[in-house]
């Protein structure tokens, strides 16, 4: 979605391909444009390693009385299912492991105590040790040094992070019994790639944190008593499809008259119209969603659709999920930091607030990663209340704009946001972490179609990230001069890896930078 660099800094006049640059596309609005006619922006594409594997992988969180959960969970899982599970749960680092000695109890698979570069195999349980984080890459198990410190470390948001990277949308995790939130970031990452998360039913756990943590974030599939998730996950199996990889076209079988149907069942229900977006991502949402209910026939599904509108709004939200996380893309918001916005206050019109807007804003992560930038930003010129920052946030979601105003995230926050701006910037409350007052204040949130409504103008920053990806060409050709028009001479616009300004060269030029 966006990003863009300050006034003063070194630019290119244009970049020789925009295709594989780093982690974030900086452009400069020129002062004097030409016009250009709209024309269709080609996608840019690049192939994507694929993780698919040839039998299921099912990565397993629990912290406090996951044990018994854990024990019950595999005593359930069919015999010669050809499953593999990589479980994570919260273990004392001074202590020796003896999980895989109690676990063995339950199952009559293999159970084994990772070793590093493990490879996985089927019928097969892979504990994680003490004192460690896993990551999953290649059908491979790897073992990694814990950098956060003890209490802060989150290891089953690391697995299922490298499971959703890796796997895409074979990706299955599972939350049981646990205290914290642990998982709901790594769950956020599973279901952004269009896997299976599915966790215990938080009235049957002997301590709920977790589990309610992923079913209040909206991220659970499914949710049912432990013995009933391996039902749950064969179901899932069983009718996942047999296209699962990203294609350029969806297939044949799904033929337009259901897309077309799709798009006026949703437009019906919610007053938002989809069509703009790429068939693609429709299929694959809507290819899992008939997995999840036992459905092969795209036209069984909307029949399932018309008689259970609450599916409806449940694809909705599932189309919404929100690609973000705070300060997401490291190397990208510190150029923003240590460049582009000193610059701007360098070269900002004395008496004259700055403007920003984040389009697409979700449940405010990047929002409000901007507004704790431009405060630090602020204090290192030493002059904190000198000039003022006014960002607009908006997004199709409602649900979503009034969790971000609440500005209350999950203690699994502290994954993305070092310890020094949690203190400074974040309230340790009982449900996780909020945004202090100062930094709210200086968001608007607001629910917004990008498309069909007016936008905001004279912006001195615009901040659009992982948005354009999912909408067609055509919508891509009608945004970037859109944006052109919003941003005031000398703007910036803030893209996201995959984003690029494809043919409208001659209305930005690229900022000068490792990202």
């Amino acid at each position: 979605m966006g990003g863009r660099g300050g006034l003063g800094l070194a630019m290119l006049t244009r970049a020789s391909s925009w295709c594989g640059l780093g982690p974030i596309h900086d452009v400069m609005k020129k002062p004097s444009p030409t016009r250009r006619s709209p024309d269709v922006v080609p996608v840019c594409a690049t192939r994507r390693e694929t993780g698919a594997s040839q039998f299921p992988i099912v990565g397993v969180g629990a912290s406090a009385g996951g044990l018994e959960a854990l024990e019950e969970f595999l005593g359930h899982v069919p015999e010669g299912s050809g499953w593999a599970f990589i479980i994570v749960q919260h273990l004392d680092p001074t202590r020796r492991g003896m999980l895989p000695e109690l676990l063995r109890r339950s199952t009559v698979m293999k159970v084994v105590q990772v070793k590093d570069r493990t490879r996985v195999q089927p019928d097969r349980v892979y504990v994680i040790p003490p004192n460690k984080d896993l990551s999953f890459r290649r059908g491979v198990l790897h073992l990694l040094e814990p950098t956060a410190p003890r209490g802060q470390r989150l290891p089953i948001d690391f697995l299922f992070r490298s499971l959703a990277r890796d796997l895409h949308a074979q990706s299955i995790g599972v939350i049981l019994s646990g205290m914290g939130s642990d998982g709901t970031l790594g769950a956020r990452a599973i279901k952004e790639q269009a896997g299976l998360i599915v966790v215990q039913e938080p009235g049957t756990a002997r301590f709920d944190s977790m589990p309610r943590s992923v079913v209040s974030a909206g991220l659970a599939d499914g949710v049912a008593p432990v013995k009933e998730i391996p039902a749950r996950i064969l179901s899932h199996l069983k009718h996942l499809p047999v296209v699962s990889q990203v294609s350029a076209e969806p297939p044949e079988a799904l033929v337009r008259n259901a897309f077309d149907q799709l798009i006026v069942l949703l437009r019906a229900r919610t007053g938002q119209d989809f069509s703009h977006y790429k068939r693609n991502t429709l299929h694959r949402r809507m290819e899992r969603r008939m997995g999840i209910h036992a459905l092969r026939r795209p036209a069984a599904y909307l029949c399932y659709l018309k008689e259970n509108p609450q599916e409806v709004d449940l694809l909705f939200k599932e189309l919404l999920i929100g690609v973000t996380r705070f300060f997401r893309d490291t190397e990208a918001w510190e150029q923003l930091a240590t460049q582009v916005l000193p610059g701007m206050l360098a070269g900002r019109v004395p008496g004259r607030s700055l403007r920003a807007w984040v389009p697409g804003c979700s449940t405010g992560e990047e929002a409000y990663s901007l507004a704790i930038a431009f405060r630090e930003a602020t204090e290192a010129r030493g002059a904190p209340g000198e000039v003022a920052l006014q960002i607009f946030a908006t997004d199709l979601d409602p649900d979503a704009i009034e969790k971000a105003r609440q500005g209350l995230f999950a203690e699994s926050l502290a994954a993305d946001v070092s310890a020094a701006r949690l203190a400074r910037f974040f309230t340790r409350e009982e449900r996780g972490y909020r945004v202090q007052k100062s930094i709210r204040e200086m968001v608007i949130f607001a629910p917004q179609n990008l498309v069909m409504d007016p936008p905001f103008t004279k912006l001195d920053l615009l901040c659009c990230r992982n948005l354009l990806i999912y909408l067609t060409p055509e919508v891509q050709a009608k945004l970037i001069p859109l944006f052109h028009y919003s941003l005031a001479p000398g703007g910036i616009l803030f893209l996201g890896i995959a984003e690029t300004i494809g043919k409208f060269t001659g209305l930005f030029t690229s900022l000068a930078g490792k990202s």
